[in-house]
C-alpha cells in the first residue's frame, strides 16, 4: 500500500468506505473504544469534525477491542453508544484489529509510515491518532493522551 486511498474498510453498517473520495482532504484516523478512560475524546473529535468538515477534514474512528477488551460491543451497540453519548456524526468503521497478525492493512501501513516512540510500530492503547495529508501520506502520529483539541493547529495547517 502506497497511500491511504488504496485502503478497503467498511463502516458500522457493512458498507464500503470509499477512500478515493478523500483525495485532497486531510484525514484523521483514530482507534477508538467505548469503555476507555480516553473515550470522552469522542466529544473533541466531533467538535473538530463539525468545525472543519466543510474545509476538508475527514475523521475516521476505528473501533478496536485489543486493549483491555474496552470495545466489546456489536456494530449496532457501538453506533448507538457514539450517537447517544457524544452525538458522533463522523465516520466510524467496523471493529478491526490494529496490532498483531490480523491487524487491518490500514494500520499496518500507518504504523510503518509513522512509528511510535523508539520506532516501535505497535499501537500502545486506544485513541492513538494518525494525521494524513491531502496527498494521502501519513504525516504525524499522536499518543492517546494527545487530545483532539491539541491537534487543531496542525489540522488547520494541513487544510
Amino acid at each position: 500500500m502506497n497511500n491511504i486511498y488504496e485502503t478497503k474498510l467498511n463502516d458500522l453498517k457493512g458498507q464500503a468506505i470509499d477512500f478515493e473520495a478523500f483525495k485532497n482532504k486531510t484525514i484523521l484516523v483514530v482507534n477508538t473504544a467505548s469503555k476507555c478512560g480516553f473515550t470522552p475524546q469522542y466529544e473533541g473529535l466531533e467538535k473538530l469534525h463539525q468545525k472543519y468538515k466543510d474545509q476538508g477534514l475527514v475523521i475516521i474512528g476505528t473501533p478496536c477491542n485489543q486493549f483491555g477488551k474496552q470495545e466489546p460491543g456489536s456494530s449496532d451497540e457501538i453506533s448507538e453508544f457514539c450517537q447517544v453519548n457524544y452525538g458522533v456524526s463522523f465516520l466510524i468503521s467496523e471493529k478491526i484489529d490494529v496490532n498483531g497478525s490480523n491487524a487491518h492493512p490500514l494500520y499496518q501501513w500507518l504504523k510503518k509510515e509513522k512509528p511510535g516512540l523508539l520506532n516501535t510500530e505497535a499501537i500502545k492503547w486506544n485513541f492513538t491518532k494518525f494525521l494524513v495529508d491531502k496527498n494521502g501520506q501519513a504525516v504525524q502520529r499522536f499518543a492517546p493522551k494527545d487530545t483532539p483539541e491539541s491537534l487543531e493547529k496542525i489540522i488547520q495547517e494541513l487544510l
